[in-house]
This record gives structure tokens, C-alpha cells and sequence, in this order.
């Protein structure tokens, strides 16, 4: 494996043991990414997977419009490990009112 795979595949390592303690945990717990609570951005989920995504409620634009939506790019390549529709993720956004889009996420 070269060094850029092992980095790779380091981070996505880091990511998943995160994420499983974050599922085991008998209580909720806070980790912040990208100035929002990343339990929050579960209140988003519905809006952004399945073939036929409900509209976001207002639980999940209130998260999205405190976002740093810069930082939000930097994780975009994992959003399929989590089910999540990147081609929904503009939808999504100016749904919620948010004029403001980086490139990144734009389709």
C-alpha cells in the first residue's frame, strides 16, 4: 500500500471507529464538526436519503444555517458510506434558505 492509500486509508479508520462508538454509546454524546453537534445533523437524514427524500424539517435548517458549510466539504466524500445523496445535499440546502453554497457542494 503507498503512503497516500495508507493515509487514506488512516482517516476513514479514525472516521469509522468514531462513528461505532458514537452508535454503542448508551447515551447520546456531543461531537462537534464544522460548528454544529454532529448528533444534529441526524435531524437531517430523512431529507437526504431514499429515492422519494421528505422536505427537511425545521430542526435540520436551523443545523444547516449555523453550519460551516466550508468544513461540510471536506467530509463530502463520505457521505455515500452514510446513505446520503450528495446530489441532494443543494436541494437540500436551499430548501432550508441558505443562499449561500459552496462550490463544493453544488451539483
Amino acid at each position: 500500500m503507498d503512503s497516500n492509500n495508507t493515509k487514506t486509508f488512516m482517516k476513514f479508520a479514525a472516521l469509522a471507529m468514531v462513528l461505532v462508538a458514537l452508535v454503542v454509546l448508551e447515551e447520546p454524546t456531543s461531537i462537534p464538526v464544522c460548528n454544529i453537534d454532529a448528533n444534529y445533523l441526524e435531524k437531517c437524514r430523512p431529507a437526504v436519503t431514499g429515492n422519494n427524500p421528505p422536505p427537511p424539517r425545521n430542526e435540520c435548517c436551523k443545523v444547516l444555517q449555523a453550519a460551516n458549510l466550508e468544513c461540510i466539504c471536506r467530509f463530502k466524500s463520505y457521505l455515500p458510506i452514510f446513505t446520503i445523496d450528495s446530489s441532494e445535499v443543494q436541494a437540500l440546502l436551499s430548501k432550508c434558505g441558505v443562499t449561500t453554497i459552496p462550490p463544493c457542494l453544488s451539483r
